[in-house]
């Protein structure tokens, strides 16, 4: 019982019904309008006249709900009014992109259908409520008398004595909120159905969220890659200077000048990445390609590696996108060969060639034992790293080919780690 009552004690059931009165209210502004082509049936039946005006009030109706403004206009009505969640309306039309002409149909109709509803419910509940709140506040007039009266469209109804005609004022003026309470309740139910986003809006919203889910799933990517080498190339070099720093100067003022560029060049990519991941005005994006290679192995040379690199073809004509994710996976194997590596020369071979790139890092590891890296984790690294992980992803969302492995090698139980990738140029295009 309480719980029923409840909704008709809410201020929302009331500012929902009246979204639905000020929704009729507004319709009446069109029977000037419809008055126009009814002379035209004046001498056929009454009942034929009144179907015809409504018939022709409805079309008006639905046509004002095909305008844009209108839609609009009704969704910020209603999630003010109703206090429904509703997005603002994307651009209409996108369905018709994607969708069939009757799914764009059925998308164009539905805020006419809305707007007819909403007017019918609106007067419905008007005239409903309005009769019954009139009765309730009429029927204890004549309770002095014994008798009151309710006459409606000449019909009249009497309510004999005086008790009575006060407890059917109770009743009417509880069914006219309940009443309001109906007709909010069925525009609330309608709205995120009629007015919320229609199929081919939603699909642009799940695009949209996956394209920026992308986006920073590339910027963790980026993040790590060039964080992560920073921090290990400067740790070793940081090391290396203060060993040599009395015996050789010269050597460990390279190592802290290596230091400072690759953290300078590191903190350009956080500002970046942290400007974007702030929604903030970002700056230009820091885009390091293969022709930055020569200086991430002057700094991996810095940290006191040996690197052999290998190069042929012609780099400066890789495309942008393959450049820079070669970059990339490039600095995080060599990164990994710091960490991981047995103190040997690293093998950087870089090929480019007319349909694809191909890169390889081949750094010595510690003995290997039935094809895994003693003392590594699961495929020769730590477990708990993401580097791998992440390079597999780049180079298959690349249309590439990713392998990265131990390589038995026969000398004193010792091994190497390759990480060869290759990567069409074509597709990329």
């Amino acid at each position: 019982m309480i719980r029923g009552i409840r909704p008709l004690l809410r201020g929302s059931t009331y500012t929902g019904a009246l979204f639905a009165y000020c929704g009729a209210l507004a319709s009446l502004s069109l029977l000037p309008v419809v008055m126009v082509p009814a002379l035209a049936w004046r001498s056929a039946p009454y009942g034929v006249q009144v179907v015809l005006t409504l018939l022709v009030w409805a079309v008006l109706i639905g046509v004002v709900g095909l305008a844009r403004t209108t839609r609009r206009v009704l969704v910020a009505s209603a999630r003010r009014l109703l206090g429904v969640a509703l997005p603002d309306p994307g651009v209409s039309g996108a369905s018709g992109a994607s969708g069939t002409a009757g799914t764009v149909a059925a998308e164009r109709w539905r805020t006419p259908l809305w707007l007819l509803l909403h007017v019918a419910l609106g007067w419905t509940g008007a005239l409903a409520s309005g009769l019954l709140l009139l009765a309730g506040l009429s029927l204890p007039g004549g309770w002095l008398d014994g008798r009151a009266q309710l006459s409606l469209f000449g019909r009249s109804v009497s309510v004999v004595g005086g008790g009575w005609s006060w407890a059917v004022a109770v009743v009417c003026v509880l069914l006219a909120a309940a009443g309001c309470a109906v007709v909010a309740a069925a525009l609330r139910w309608l709205a995120p159905r009629l007015l919320g986003p229609s199929a081919a809006e939603r699909l642009a919203q799940a695009a949209e969220r996956e394209r920026r889910l992308a986006e920073r799933n590339r910027l963790a990517h980026e993040l790590h890659d060039s964080i992560g080498h920073t921090l290990t190339a400067a740790t070793i070099q940081a090391a290396v200077a203060g060993e040599v720093l009395d015996a050789d100067p010269v050597t460990a003022r390279a190592a802290m000048r290596s230091i400072e560029e690759s953290t300078r060049a590191a903190l350009e990519d956080l500002d970046y990445v942290l400007g974007v991941l702030r929604e903030e005005e970002a700056g230009t994006a820091p885009t390091r390609t293969l022709a930055d290679l020569p200086e991430l192995l002057d700094r991996l040379r810095h940290a006191g590696a040996v690197a052999e690199p290998e190069l042929s073809g012609d780099l400066a004509q890789v495309p942008g996108t393959i450049s820079r994710a070669a970059y990339r996976i490039l600095q995080e194997g060599l990164t990994n060969a710091l960490r991981h590596g047995a103190g040997g020369p690293i093998t950087v071979r870089v090929v480019a060639g007319p349909d694809a790139l191909e890169l390889r890092v081949v750094n010595p590891v510690g003995a290997v034992v039935g094809g895994a890296v003693a003392g590594a984790g699961v495929g020769g690294f730590p477990t708990s790293g993401h580097g791998l992980p992440g390079l597999a992803e780049r180079v298959r969302l690349l249309h590439g080919e990713f392998e990265a492995g131990p390589v038995v090698d026969g000398s004193a139980g010792g091994g190497r780690w390759r990480l060869a990738v290759r990567l069409p140029v074509r597709a990329a295009v």
